[in-house]
């Protein structure tokens, strides 16, 4: 385990940095929506530029990482990032926003994908869920810390923007003067969302409902806390209490997720959801304390639950295919970010902001209903490829063959696993 953490550090340190400036742009751009007054349906149409952004880069990402490697990858996509919110400080137009905000998603999208096809050749089945919760953690204490940058700028002006975008610059840093060994590009760069849902339909279903879910909060969660009058202090007090739920939740959830089957943890997430969420919407009105309280049980499921999409799905993957199972993971929540926002602005717009929680609390219980109806219809084992740690399957570099070569790759791929493990494209679907 300290072995697959040493190996990342400098990963995870690029992450930090690249989330306290995404948590930053995520509270910037809704306040400053608010003020200069438009719709919650107007957010929502730029927000959908965003996600459309984020689903195209799961397409293309792939192909640029099979040609030039992770961490060039990277580098390109980070700063793209720094330049789509640097151009909407200078342009406050939301037709050019809609351009802007879908240059930022493919961005994030693609960084995100890196990410996490990096940190999965570093992990085993035993550690998946723990390592993955150490990195979410990452992810929300980096949102929370750039969030509460907001009230210390006016977000009115181009300040908190070029800030903005020197957090993202700033990120670039660890990763690109690590001397940490990188990760060879994949043998192939493609994905197949209907071999996704045979393989495992509980991640596909999941993914979608996980970015509906993520996408309606982090679109309309700033506007929220406007429409309900709280001050833009104790409108980042709101959103980091729901990052900080789920912040603490990463590591008991990621126990659980190694201990047991991992649907029974989804579906427990989303009984969790439902309650937290009604309970929000109940208690609109209260006081910020009663609020920071609700928004930490909902923050408690709401962002774990894309974690335990992707170790089931990878639980059932070969080594060399961990870029794929990525891309199609993402797409499927993209497919969730695009059906969020769309769906709770014109609801929040005729019954007001409640309504942004009665809608979320459906989302859980689809995704929760659904996860219980797969624990009825596939075996907890049924499936899962074997994979050893990553000290025991790296090999030195020797004469013949170039290690990083796709040929290469795929002869240790298949090294990895038993002569009576059944190929996953082969595999009857359930």
């Amino acid at each position: 385990m300290l072995a697959s953490l040493s190996s990342v550090f400098s990963l995870m340190l690029s992450t930090l940095l690249m989330m306290v400036a995404f948590g930053l742009q995520s509270y910037v751009i809704p306040v400053r929506s608010v003020a200069e007054s438009w719709s919650t349906l107007t957010v929502s149409i730029f927000a959908t530029g965003y996600t459309l952004g984020f689903t195209l880069s799961c397409i293309v990402t792939p192909k640029f990482v099979l040609r030039v490697g992770h961490v060039r990858v990277f580098t390109a996509l980070i700063t793209l990032l720094s330049i789509a919110i640097l151009m909407c400080g200078l342009f406050v137009d939301w037709r050019a926003w809609i351009f802007f905000r879908a240059i930022s998603g493919f961005a994030i999208s693609g960084s995100y994908l890196v990410i996490e096809s990096w940190l999965n050749e570093r992990v085993t089945n035993e550690n998946r869920g723990l390592l993955f919760s150490l990195y979410l953690i990452t992810t929300m204490v980096g949102t929370i810390g750039g969030q509460y940058l907001v009230p210390l700028g006016d977000p009115t002006n181009t300040s908190l923007f070029i800030l903005c975008g020197v957090l993202f610059s700033l990120a670039l840093l660890p990763t690109a003067l690590s001397s940490s060994p990188m990760p060879a590009p994949p043998a192939q760069a493609k994905f197949d969302i209907p071999g996704l849902f045979r393989r495992s339909p509980v991640a596909v279903v999941g993914g979608i409902l996980a970015g509906a879910l993520s996408g309606a909060w982090l679109n309309l969660g700033g506007v929220f806390t406007q429409r309900i009058g709280l001050s833009t202090a104790e409108g980042a007090t709101l959103l980091a209490s729901l990052l900080a739920g789920s912040a603490i939740m990463q590591i008991p959830i990621g126990r659980a997720l190694d201990r047991m089957d991992r649907r029974i943890v989804m579906v427990a997430c989303g009984i969790v959801g439902v309650i937290s969420c009604l309970a929000m919407s109940a208690s609109i009105g209260s006081s910020p304390a009663m609020l920071y309280l609700m928004a930490a049980c909902i923050g408690s499921v709401l962002f774990p639950i894309y974690a335990l999409n992707v170790a089931h799905a990878n639980d059932l993957a070969r080594p060399n295919e961990y870029v794929e199972i990525s891309s199609g993971l993402m797409i499927t929540y993209g497919i969730g970010t695009i059906v969020g926002p769309l769906m709770v602005g014109p609801v929040m717009d005729r019954f007001g902001p409640a309504a942004l929680f009665i809608v979320l609390a459906v989302y859980f219980a689809l995704y929760g209903g659904y996860a219980a109806w797969r624990i009825l219809r596939r075996e907890q084992h049924q499936g899962l490829v074997a994979k050893t740690d990553f000290q025991a399957t790296t090999v030195m570099p020797t004469p013949g063959p170039d290690v990083t070569s796709p040929i290469a790759q795929q002869a240790d791929a298949d090294a990895l696993i038993s002569d009576d493990t059944v190929p996953l494209w082969e595999r009857p679907s359930e």
